[in-house]
């Protein structure tokens, strides 16, 4: 199970830099990267947007260190992954087809991401399993070690 706990912090670790990345650079240098102009405005908004994203990434390499014991952050920084992926899909069949970059972005937000809050969900339960077998007086019921109740 460490072997699997190891990848899957390892997985994390390379996934997280697709939004530290894209988030820091849209922070830097704005809507640069889509080749839009946008008003000042549309243009704040914009790194706004891309803060929230580093700050996510941020966030789940935060979460590598005893990644068996995170799964309420995994779990909510997934559903903001979602959430902001459904919105994506909304835009895709509101206004027509984005870049392929944006496919991409898509699947990670909508497939990856939550197949990875999974496997972080399997990596914790067997965690806890396993130190429920540990101590396995401790684990029985929540019974006192002293038999009393």
């Amino acid at each position: 199970m460490e072997r699997e706990r190891r990848l899957l912090q390892r997985v994390i670790a390379l996934g997280a830099l697709i939004p530290i990345g894209a988030g820091l650079y849209g922070v830097l240098f704005g809507p640069g990267l889509t080749g839009d102009r946008m008003s000042v405005s549309g243009d704040s908004h914009y790194r706004y947007l891309s803060g929230l994203l580093l700050g996510i990434g941020l966030l789940f390499w935060s979460s590598v260190p005893a990644i068996e014991v995170k799964t309420g952050r995994v779990q909510l920084l997934t559903l903001i992954v979602v959430a902001g992926g459904l919105g994506r899909l909304a835009g895709l069949l509101l206004t027509g087809l984005p870049s392929l970059s944006m496919f991409g972005a898509l699947a990670m937000e909508l497939c990856v991401t939550p197949a990875i809050c999974l496997w972080q969900l399997r990596v914790a339960r067997a965690a806890a399993l396993g130190a429920a077998d540990d101590h396995p007086r401790r684990a029985a019921a929540d019974v006192p070690l002293d038999g009393s109740r």
